[in-house]
């Protein structure tokens, strides 16, 4: 840790040298600017650009035909240049149809641009380690921008990425705030789950995508490890899928790569940037119970049917409860409302040469479990741009800044056995606040929120820093390095006092502690040369990686408090307890290298390649080998494209194909591995050693075709993929004898990802002041293992099928109703009086059919509209269906009353509830679960420009904003997002704001 701090000090010390350096050589050049060959007198030529709305266009690049002379527009759409009558003055704007003005005798000079519908696909994309176009890129990524992100109230920008790209699928980590969302870009292509998770790179720096380790509610998702960056700061999302546009970062691009990229200061003048929206969120479904009434009569006829006789032991809710209480545990449990509230400001500005943004947040969402618990979110970013006046010189400089402290019900868990508990069940809570025990005690019952006073509290701090670096030594050559480096830290503190635990258990006041601190360091020198001979563009680039990463756990447990406000102070506690630390280091080099070539624009290949070395691996297969081929072709260009379909503006084939490569596996796995006994002085082995397991490889074909009609106000894509992941590396389980656990290895598995993806995009009204633009996308993903030697002799016999997705169950077969017992009945295959692995026949996919996403933005003078529809197709599965024990049900259950529904006869005996249990293992619970929803919604209005600037504004709005409104689908379930699980995955949220501008 010092040693990297160190070398962060060196990296500061020298940047802040090199910008002192080109600031005096700013000051040393002057302020004016000097036009050769202009003789005549020059005067001061000023005013405004807006477009066909009259709203101001920020950016506008003026200048004078054949001069050198020329400026940018601020935030108000004005200019200022120097010219003299007869100068030719031009205005141009990426996506607007440029400006020619020859100059008379005027001072004053407004212009209105026209868009150019046809030039928005010149808009840059990021691709990593250059830019390209969306014309010109030979690589499939997508892109969301700012406007689609900052609409919507939530933590983490995955989030806001639900449904919007073809071909990146994005579930809910759950309602706590914080809980890391899960994302697959094109399917699973590892056997294990930490090796499935793309690359997080943010203003250049990589990020570890593994989410952070939780004791709380979180601990099953685990926590977003990008929640501590600031949504409002995003400027654009790009995720980079086929092999054209991974390759280059070779090892750690075979799950694909997410570029977030963060706002920069405006080039001309100073703006002031404010929004506060509040709001609040609830649980927008709730399962179909049994009332009080209902679920007694259930329990009654069970008994009945049974010839059983109710008794304090096998009916304490006939007996000892009152049969006339009811409650409606989901309303108590995740009734509750949640307040969210967000500020932002953000001050910009620039010159010519120099821009910045300095910006923070603040940000708070209550919960919906009972409790008063929260999540608060505080950031700060900077962003600074400086360039020479000859633009040789180039200096960037980011940094955000993040911290959060969520502070959540300790460990108990809101799960189906407390929500499926009989309606007429006793109080949880005292008339003095304390959990009820009395009560559930007579019935020989713990309280079911049992540890509900523990308290977790999580706090995260989080550093993403980055400094670029260029200059054009001659003209098409440039170096640039980038150098980076991030913290993050997370410390989290779990109190479970006395009170929270049944006062027969004489349990004591304890503490839960676990820490974590990752560090990073990364250095990336490149060269870059760009040259045309002709009609031929070249691009070349050549770089290296250098990286280091450091990883800290520590947790521990502390007992015996004497007070419950001494929990957490270490000095006060009587025992530590299962106390463990581990520090591992990752080491990472790599050189890398990208050629591209077009010819006149039209044909393009592009290729790139990277080797790389990783600690991760043993001495025997450290360094390896990735690369890749793109090409296109804008066959529209072609004259005789353009004389026999002159409706078609853009038509392109692109394919590509190359490997990546996968080193998410632990630390030293090639080493022996031994772990500390719990007694004294004592070591076990848990790892055996193999230095010579290897990278997993995916291979990536892809091809697709892109059109654009009537001027692009039409725009189609569609692209086919296969991905094969092969050389799986997992821990591989070992025979007890040897005596170690697991070994790494690689394993002679392939598994294949491979389907269609398809966006479509219009322009379907531009007509004075009204607008209306479509945008859709539709993903068909397929996953299969498509081979696996000798899997029947390996531990993943019962996990997976030759032929079928990885995400699969294997189930009974289901046969009904047995017509003697009327229960539910599966088929003993091997007819050995029992069901066991040998009975599990039937396959069941539980991957989505497709997804995708449906977005409109309508806009009419000062009012916009916009609602996007996330749809999936799939099945789900429901988990109670079985009627007549001491638990609720489904309303479902009420068909099976009088023998006639598809349901098990009504019974309380130990058979019908085996027979329930063995049912949910078939596929007699799977139902359809797909679902449309209408997941965000926004109506804005912009004040009218001459009130805003009567009280001193540039511009201002109001907007109201829904999340998660609506939800259509015939699944039963809580959310269908989850539908193999009782869980929530999203609120719904209504938030209203203002956004003001000075």
């Amino acid at each position: 840790m010092k040693n990297n701090y160190g070398r962060f000090k060196i990296i500061v010390l020298i940047s802040l040298i090199l910008l002192l350096f080109a600031v005096t050589l700013q000051a040393s050049a002057g302020n004016t600017l000097y036009v050769k060959g202009l003789k005549a007198p020059q005067k001061e030529i000023k005013g405004a650009v807006t477009d066909q709305q009259g709203s101001p266009i920020a950016g506008v690049a003026v200048y004078i035909r054949g001069k050198s002379s020329g400026t940018v527009t601020n935030l108000d759409g004005q200019y200022s240049i120097r010219a003299v009558p007869g100068d030719t003055l031009v205005f141009s704007y990426l996506g607007f149809q440029p400006v020619e003005i020859v100059l008379e005798q005027q001072d004053q000079l407004n212009i209105q641009m026209e868009e150019d519908i046809s030039s928005l696909g010149e808009v840059e994309i990021n691709a990593g380690y250059y830019n390209t176009t969306r014309r010109e890129s030979t690589g499939n990524i997508s892109r969301v921008t700012a406007e689609e992100i900052e609409l919507q109230p939530v933590v983490s920008p995955l989030q806001a990425l639900q449904g919007r790209m073809a071909g990146v699928e994005i579930t809910s980590g759950g309602v706590s705030p914080g809980a890391a969302s899960t994302i697959r870009i094109r399917g699973t292509n590892s056997l294990r789950t930490e090796g499935n998770y793309p690359l997080y790179i943010i203003d250049g720096v990589p990020i570890s995508s593994i989410p952070i380790e939780s004791s709380s509610l979180l601990s099953q998702p685990g926590i977003d490890p990008l929640n501590n960056l600031d949504v409002n700061n995003i400027e654009s999302i790009e995720v980079l899928k086929d092999a054209d546009a991974t390759a280059i970062y070779g090892s750690r691009g075979a799950n694909g790569v997410v570029l977030i990229t963060t706002r920069k200061g405006a080039d001309m003048g100073t703006s002031l940037e404010t929004r506060l929206y509040h709001g609040v969120a609830t649980v927008p479904a709730r399962l179909d119970l049994l009332n009080t009434e209902q679920y007694l009569d259930i329990r009654r006829r069970a008994f009945e049917n049974d010839g059983v006789e109710p008794t304090e032991n096998n009916a304490y809710d006939l007996v000892l409860w009152e049969q006339d209480r009811y409650t409606d545990w989901q309303e108590f449990l995740f009734g509750g409302t949640a307040e969210t509230t967000n500020a932002n400001v953000t001050f910009s500005g620039g010159s010519e040469t120099t821009s910045f943004r300095l910006g923070g947040s603040y940000y708070n969402q209550g919960t919906v479990f009972p409790g008063d618990y929260n999540y608060r979110k505080v950031t700060g970013n900077i962003n600074l741009n400086h360039q020479s006046r000859n633009n040789k010189f180039n200096l960037n400089l980011s940094a955000n800044y993040g911290t959060d402290l969520n502070n959540l019900v300790g460990n108990v868990s809101f799960n189906a056995n407390t929500i499926f508990l009989p309606p007429n069940a006793p109080a949880i809570f005292n008339e003095d606040g304390g959990l009820n025990w009395e009560d559930w005690g007579a019935a020989g019952l713990d309280n079911p929120l049992q540890g509900f006073f523990n308290n977790s509290t999580t706090q995260t701090n989080n550093l993403i820093s980055n400094i670029g670096l260029s200059y054009e030594f001659l003209p098409g050559l440039q170096f640039k390095t980038s150098l980076g480096y991030t913290f993050y830290n997370s410390a989290e503190l779990r109190n479970q006092p006395r009170r929270s635990y049944n006062p027969a258990d004489a349990t004591t006041n304890r503490s839960s502690h676990l820490s974590a601190n990752r560090s990073s360091w990364i250095v990336e020198p490149q060269f870059i040369y760009k040259e045309s001979i002709d009609k031929l563009h070249i691009q070349a680039l050549i770089g290296a990686t250098f990286q280091e990463n450091s990883n800290l756990r520590e947790s521990f447990q502390g007992s015996g408090y004497a007070s419950e406000a001494l929990i957490g102070n270490i000095g006060a506690a009587e025992d530590i307890i299962n106390a463990s630390r581990g520090n591992t280091e990752y080491r990472y080099a790599a050189v890398f290298s990208r050629l591209g070539f077009d010819w006149d624009k039209k044909y393009f290949i592009n290729l790139t390649g990277r080797r790389d070395g990783s600690s991760r691996f043993g001495p025997n297969n450290r360094f390896a080998n990735f690369g890749a081929v793109g090409a296109a072709w804008i066959f529209s260009d072609e004259n005789f494209m353009q004389s026999t379909f002159p409706f078609l503006s853009f038509g392109k084939f692109r394919g590509s194909y190359g490997t990546t490569g996968n080193d998410q596996i632990g630390d030293y796995g090639y080493l022996d591995a031994y772990e500390a006994t719990r007694g004294p002085g004592g070591l076990y082995p848990t790892g055996l050693a193999n230095p010579d397991y290897s990278w997993e490889i995916n291979k990536k074909l892809e091809g697709g075709i892109e059109l654009g009609f009537f001027k692009d106000r039409f725009r189609f894509s569609l692209s086919r993929y296969q991905n094969r992941s092969s050389n799986q590396l997992v821990g591989y389980p070992l025979p007890y004898t040897t005596g170690f656990t697991s070994v790494q290895a690689n394993l002679p598995a392939t598994v294949e990802n491979s389907g269609w993806e398809i966006t479509f995009n219009s322009l379907n009204i531009d007509h004075d002041n009204f607008r209306w633009e479509t945008s859709f996308n539709i993903s068909l993903p397929k996953n299969e293992l498509i081979s696996y030697p000798d899997i029947e002799q390996s531990s993943y016999a019962n996990t997976y099928r030759v032929g079928h997705p990885l995400n699969i169950s294997l189930l009974y077969e289901y046969t009904g109703l047995d017509p003697e017992t009327g229960f539910y009945a599966i088929r003993d295959v091997n007819e050995d009086g029992r069901y066991d692995y040998q009975d599990w026949v039937v396959i069941h996919d539980r991957n989505r059919e497709f997804y995708g996403g449906l977005s409109n933005n309508l806009s009419y003078k000062n009012i916009s509209l916009q609602f996007f529809l996330e749809f999936v197709k799939q099945e789900g599965s429901l988990t109670s269906f079985s009627a007549g024990t001491i638990s609720n049900s489904m309303v479902e259950v009420l068909s099976s009353v009088d023998g006639q529904g598809p349901l098990q006869q009504i019974s309380q005996s130990l058979a019908s509830r085996t027979a329930s249990r063995n049912a949910l293992n078939t596929i007699f619970p799977i139902r359809d679960a797909s679902y449309v929803r209408l997941k965000s919604l926004s109506l804005a209005y912009n004040l009218p420009r001459n009130l805003t600037e009567t009280i001193g504004m540039r511009n201002a709005k109001v907007f109201l904003h829904g999340q998660n409104l609506i939800t259509a689908s015939s699944y039963d379930g809580l959310d269908p997002e989850n539908p193999y699980s009782v869980a929530i995955g999203n609120l719904r949220t209504i938030t209203g704001g203002l956004e003001i501008n000075f």
